[in-house]
């Protein structure tokens, strides 16, 4: 009977766990994202979608749309080396 009651259990756990609402850390890097793009210029908090991610990934999310709105990445959002040396080459920042 205990054996029973407690696979109920743990079975019932892994499905609340595999039905959570909670986004999974992919859904919450692309919320972010999305947030910092809709985000006021000039404003440097840290937007809620954003708040589950790790600091150093979070920091990877905002250098990546700083080097986008610098026009130094490509269309598949990598960084474009060419580009950054044209504008430091130019002067400009």
């Amino acid at each position: 009977m205990r054996t029973r009651t407690a696979a109920a259990l743990l079975l019932a756990t892994a499905l609340l766990a595999g039905c959570s609402s909670q986004p999974s850390y992919d859904e919450s890097v692309e919320q972010c994202v999305k947030a910092l793009k809709a985000r006021p210029e000039g404003d440097k908090s840290k937007p809620k979608p954003c708040e589950p991610l790790k600091e150093d990934d979070y920091n990877l999310v905002v250098m990546n749309k700083v080097m986008g709105d610098l026009g130094w990445t490509d269309k598949d959002g990598r960084f474009d080396k060419d580009k950054f040396n044209r504008d430091a080459l130019d002067g400009k920042p």
